[in-house]
């Protein structure tokens, strides 16, 4: 097999992949090995892989060069690079959440649900990408790994907790990363970033070992074409054993075969604010008129709040719980050790009572419930991702946040963590050079109808990648 000379095999999504591998213009080695020399060139700006496994991830390209080569490709991955976020456990790599307080030196013998699927689709595993300690909150810094900047501007943030698999994808050290979301995290990167994200409702795909956020914490694809996206979620969709709390129906076909569906007849509503939120005009300005284009593309647009008063209060007492409850074993000279603002989480939810809790639980029904009515009226619910672009790399919130939380700057995605709708994030254009994304929100197990108007968009308002320039 031969790759094209004119096209470097690291800018390929991973349906490029494929058709290459099947023609056989292209191998699984070829691409794996400029993945990994494009990682070593651009990694060092961003600092998004915290571990890289170029040994192990040859290895596993030349045995998936082989099947193609015997015309017995295993799976739909079957050799393209996958990076995963360094929450999610990965047999014969250490999973360290970013912190200290985890140690390298034990058995890392299982692999997580979504892990173990890619395995069975035969996918390239090239290595594991930065999170936040513990992945508690909206950007991705570590006492452990350092800063993960923007890869469009390395001063900025690229957002978090994925932001190591932003990062990444972004720029080309691999077409698909795993990422997790308890309160936006695969969302705000791919706004922050440029690249599409999707968090697939909750259940779609298995979590093991249980979160400590509880069914907040979704897992979802990360990719630079809808396409991407979609495949990687006909692999990680379904049930595992492991997981009691997953319950993804059966549905006919694939996310992929769903994507030509378009957004024609759909009913679609815009909230430029979800009633209470603050917006940058720039930001809302390339929102509003990103949502033309579904009107263009013969959808019925209504701007219309869904109703529903901000609920992160109580959004915080179920994440800063989960915060507490996430270091419960830890002794107080471990707990010292860690990023500081976490230990202020930890204290904050270590004041919740029992009752807090279930208050909080009955405000999350009670928006699920209004949002289920909601649907019955509209398929879709668009707003803007983010209210702001990137701000500084290394910094929990923007200057002169009134609020040193990052939910004060993400107004717009926790909710639907609570609500366990599908929602993704799409790039919907550029501020002063920085990407604004555009979220789209489906009713519950609607997957497939978000992804399709996601691919509906991007084939009408293509994006591109960032250029990139290597740090000093």
């Amino acid at each position: 097999m031969t790759a094209p000379s004119t096209v470097d095999a690291a800018e390929l999504s991973a349906t490029d992949l494929l058709a290459a591998y099947q023609a056989g213009t292209l191998s699984p080695v070829e691409a794996t090995r400029a993945v990994l020399a494009r990682i070593e060139e651009r990694d060092p700006s961003v600092n998004a892989f915290c571990l890289v496994d170029a040994e192990r991830a040859l290895a596993s390209a030349h045995e998936s060069e082989q099947r193609w080569l015997a015309g017995s490709p295993r799976g739909l991955l079957d050799g393209v690079p996958v990076s995963i976020k360094d929450i999610l456990v990965t047999k014969g790599w250490p999973t360290l959440r970013g912190s200290h307080t985890v140690s390298p030196d034990q058995k890392w013998d299982v692999d997580a649900p979504s892990v173990a699927r890619l395995r069975e689709h035969g996918a390239v595993l090239t290595g594991k990408v930065t999170t936040p300690e513990l992945g508690w909150k909206g950007v991705t810094d570590s006492p452990l790994y350092g800063v993960t900047t923007n890869p469009w501007d390395t001063s900025r943030t690229a957002g978090g907790s994925s932001g190591g698999s932003a990062a990444a994808v972004a720029l080309g050290m691999g077409p698909l990363s795993v990422g997790t979301d308890g309160g936006g995290s695969v969302r705000i990167p791919g706004s922050f970033s440029g690249v599409f994200a999707h968090k697939p409702t909750y259940g779609r795909v298995p979590l093991f070992p249980a979160s400590p956020f509880g069914t907040l914490s979704h897992i979802g694809p990360m990719a630079n074409t809808v396409a991407d996206a979609a495949l990687m979620l006909d692999v990680l969709s379904g049930a595992d054993s492991r997981d009691w709390s997953a319950a993804a129906p059966v549905t006919a076909g694939t996310f992929s075969s769903a994507l030509a569906d378009g957004v024609a007849g759909k009913r679609i509503a815009f909230s430029p604010t979800l009633g209470y939120a603050d917006v940058d005009p720039k930001v809302a300005g390339a929102v509003a008129d990103a949502v033309r284009v579904f009107a263009d593309l013969g959808a019925t647009v209504d701007q219309v709040d869904p109703g529903f008063a901000d609920p992160v209060e109580s959004f915080h007492v179920l994440w800063f719980s989960g915060v507490a409850a996430s270091v419960e074993a830890l002794a107080d000279e471990q707990l010292a050790r860690m990023d500081a603002g976490l230990q202020e989480a930890v204290e904050l939810g270590r004041s919740y009572s029992a009752l807090d809790y279930l208050r909080a639980t009955a405000t999350r029904m009670a928006l699920g419930q209004a949002m289920g009515d909601f649907h019955q009226r509209y398929d879709l619910l668009v707003t803007p991702t983010m209210p702001i672009t990137a701000f500084e790399a290394g910094v929990e919130v923007p200057a002169g946040s009134p609020s040193p939380r990052w939910t004060s700057w993400t107004p717009f995605t926790y909710a639907f963590n609570m609500t366990q709708q599908p929602a993704a994030s799409v790039p919907c254009g550029l501020v002063d050079g920085l990407p604004v994304g555009l979220q789209v929100v489906g009713a519950r197990w609607d997957d497939a109808g978000v992804l399709a108007a996601c691919r509906a968009f991007e084939a009408a308002r293509p994006w591109s990648r960032p250029p990139f320039t290597p740090s000093p």
